[in-house]
């Protein structure tokens, strides 16, 4: 490929669909986060690099009994009134699983076991989804800058001079700001050798799916 980096060109790399996921959620004190909007972008390798394929975003209704504290409306913007006409994850996870017919995939997420536990916690709607190896932005960012400080994400746009695609902390938003980040990575580690192939990508930032179990070894509640 014309830059010359060579994660292009490992086969297994090339035959998988990246899969950009990114959850916005609600805190209530003493529970998981409780999400209320996914977004995905989906790539895969073309001549010049990787190319976008589809994208999924919906808002997701919360249970009942968890509110829209003012604090959650200030970090995404989301109010009660938008949830109030939303599906449950129960038919917008089913939805984005149904989406999913052409494996090999890898989700990729900035913070990565944010996301793992959110699906984790949704695996009965979207068991193909939850099944899924992750790649984390922040342990890849990690390792190819280390000299930064930071490797949140607002600091890797400054810091790769990426331009913000607007409403930040809003799910596709957000999946696009990840997904040229990973783009990025992906490219000038290939081209420093720092990997070259998704199995040096998974080494470094590689996630297993996350599993959940009660204390007595079954298997979590889900939504």
């Amino acid at each position: 490929m014309s830059d010359a980096s060579p994660i292009y060109r490992d086969a297994a790399f090339a035959r998988h669909t990246f899969l950009v996921i990114d959850f916005e959620g609600l805190t209530p004190a003493g529970q998981p986060p409780v999400p209320v909007e996914v977004a995905v972008l989906a790539l895969t390798v073309a001549a010049d690099g990787l190319s976008r394929q589809w994208s999924f975003g919906a808002l997701i209704a919360p249970p009942a009994e968890v509110p829209v504290t003012s604090s959650d409306v200030r970090m995404t913007g989301i109010t009660a009134a938008m949830l109030a006409t939303a599906a449950g994850p129960e038919h917008v996870m089913a939805d984005l699983d149904r989406r999913l017919t052409m494996p090999p995939y890898r989700l990729v997420a900035h913070h990565a076991p944010t996301e793992a536990g959110l699906i984790a916690h949704q695996r009965r709607h979207c068991p193909i989804l939850a099944a899924v190896p992750l790649l984390d932005t922040v342990r890849l960012a990690r390792a190819l800058y280390p000299e930064l400080p930071s490797h949140r994400l607002d600091d890797l746009m400054r810091y790769l001079r990426i331009e913000s695609p607007g409403r930040r902390h809003r799910a596709m938003p957000d999946v696009q700001v990840t997904a040229r980040v990973f783009e990025r990575l992906v490219a000038e580690g290939g081209r420093t050798g720092r990997w070259r192939t998704l199995f040096d990508l998974d080494r470094v930032g590689g996630l297993a799916p996350k599993r959940l179990t009660s204390p007595g070894g079954v298997q979590a509640g889900l939504f």
